[in-house]
């Protein structure tokens, strides 16, 4: 193995108060932001405090109730961003030099994708890299593309949308199909949402839809083409809550086949029989194709196989 005679320079440089600014300026939460940097939100007002002496201007605005970016933050928050991402790629090809990468990045997905792929990526991940840091975070699939441009995050899994932003790269994991999903039981007196699905009046079936997003875009797609207006009974951000408000028997849901095998409320739902059948979701890995560059995120890109999209 190859010594690198810069190594023990850029492990021991410190940059943590461009990433604590840059998870403040991105949560704009001094609570979850010092999480996240795992230090006291005393220890992170001290480090943004020091920056803007430094720096000579006002990086935040705060008051008792909210923090926002000042415009200065915001040209600041751009050099940031940039500066941490050229000194990782190069912490990170001077270590490939040395035959041992380390370091750290940062992964988004939903829970359901987690429970589904991540064990398979990351197992082998782990065995070849031990030394790269995964940061793992959840939460709902939305606004995963987009916290990838905003380099908040260096990849994510997400559902390949119909038309991908330019700049971002994208590998196939899976394809799940996207079910109409019906409660198994009515409550007594109501009439079961299925009957209403089989006689076609789907104008009288109440929906629980997705806020937003290709799923969403997906379902008003397919009642347009028939003429129909839904009957919109519930907007939600998650497709878990979608399932567990159909499994409560509230109406019909729409959810990608992964969310439901891994639903513990499974078999209090079933899924309805529809023609012509929606689109099923690509699933997959996404990153900005210029992070691409960066040999820690590549070794992690490069788990899944070449074949994929």
């Amino acid at each position: 193995m190859k010594h690198c005679k810069y190594c023990n320079i850029i492990t021991n440089m410190d940059i943590r108060p461009l990433k604590q600014f840059l998870s403040l300026a991105d949560s704009l939460h001094f609570g979850r932001a010092s999480e996240l940097c795992h230090v006291s939100p005393s220890t992170l007002s001290r480090a943004i405090k020091q920056l803007e002496q430094e720096l000579g201007v006002e990086l935040f605005i705060r008051d008792n109730r909210s923090v926002t970016l000042t415009a200065e933050g915001e040209r600041f928050q751009r050099y940031a961003r940039d500066a941490v991402s050229q000194w990782e790629q190069l912490r990170a090809s001077l270590m490939e030099q040395s035959g041992v990468l380390q370091g750290e990045i940062s992964l988004y997905c939903s829970v359901t994708a987690s429970y589904s792929f991540l064990y398979d990526i990351l197992s082998r991940f782990r065995r070849d890299f031990p030394r790269i840091e995964i940061k793992l975070h959840t939460g709902d699939p939305e606004p995963a593309l987009s916290r990838i441009q905003a380099g908040t995050e260096d990849l994510a899994i997400a559902a390949h949308p119909d038309s991908l932003p330019s700049g971002l790269a994208f590998k196939t994991i899976a394809l799940s199909p996207l079910l109409f999903i019906a409660p198994r039981h009515t409550l007594p007196g109501e009439q079961p949402v299925r009957e209403l699905v089989t006689a076609g009046h789907w104008e009288q079936v109440p929906m629980i839809v997705s806020e937003e997003g290709l799923s969403r875009k997906r379902v008003n797609a397919w009642f347009s083409q028939r003429g129909v207006k839904p009957r919109i009974y519930a907007q939600v951000a998650g497709n878990e809550a979608i399932v567990s408000m159909v499994s409560l028997g509230f109406g019909v849901g729409v959810v990608p086949q992964i969310v439901l095998e891994n639903s513990p409320l499974a078999n209090n739902v079933e899924t309805l029989k529809v023609s012509p059948a929606l689109a099923p979701y690509q699933v997959g890995l996404v990153a900005q194709q210029k992070n691409l560059r960066n040999p820690l995120v590549k070794a992690l890109w490069q788990q899944l196989p070449d074949n994929q999209r």
